[in-house]
């Protein structure tokens, strides 16, 4: 881990006088730890594994495995960035189990459907806003990002999700900063191409929205990519 640490530099923060503490001994310092990034580590994991069970054991096995190893975080990044890459190594050894004639990796070349971009996106109308709820909004987002490759999802979820730096992205995944530009890019031309068929779809000639079946169908495209999505 230490080859992608890279330098703080300033006064010593409050996680990392927790780190310090949790050191030496004080288990109700590494238990704040754990409040405070359980529900950020299961989201990134939950967004990988897209399985609910999954996601709580990699939260289990990722704070198991960082307490650990506590004595070799060396300290010269944030904490949160050194349990993020175990929790993303474990939810990526989760699908590699699930999908055993796949092998999942961050570090091969993605190649999809989509990679040839960008074609020609066409406006929204009227406005997904002013038709769909916010929380409607989130589920179709949601299932959308769940649609897209590994390698693309993990590096959207931890810069436009979970609000990593792009610095901070590239340390957690051990990928260089224009790779993470790179697939961030791509996840963003994907996500919006998407959606924008599945809006499009949603809006026929007379501008009304389908039924509630049909949206449960249109769901269901947007995550797997299947149908005219």
């Amino acid at each position: 881990m230490g080859a992608i640490q890279n330098k703080v530099v300033g006064p010593v923060s409050e996680e990392l006088t927790l780190v310090q503490a949790a050191k030496r001994g004080d288990d109700s310092a590494f238990e704040e730890l754990v409040r405070r990034y359980d529900r950020n580590v299961f989201r990134i994991a939950q967004h990988i594994t897209q399985n609910r069970e999954d996601a709580e054991d990699v939260v289990q096995e990722a704070f198991l495995k960082a307490y650990g190893n506590l004595a070799q975080f060396q300290e010269q990044s944030k904490f949160y960035t050194w349990l993020v890459r175990i929790a993303v190594n474990e939810a990526l050894m989760k699908l590699r189990r699930r999908k055993p004639e796949r092998t999942v990796s961050l570090d091969e070349d993605i190649k999809t459907e989509d990679d040839s971009l960008p074609r020609e996106i066409a406006d929204w109308s009227p406005n997904p806003e002013q038709q769909y709820t916010q929380a409607e909004l989130r589920e179709i987002l949601s299932k959308t990002i769940q649609g897209l490759p590994p390698g693309f999802r993990t590096v959207f979820v931890l810069r436009d999700v979970e609000g990593l730096s792009t610095e901070e992205t590239a340390a957690a995944l051990e990928l260089s900063v224009p790779a993470v530009k790179s697939r961030l890019l791509r996840a963003r031309l994907q996500l919006r191409e998407r959606l924008s068929r599945y809006f499009q779809r949603r809006e026929p000639g007379d501008g009304k929205s389908g039924t509630r079946g049909e949206d449960v169908k249109n769901n269901k495209d947007v995550a797997s990519g299947d149908g005219n999505l």
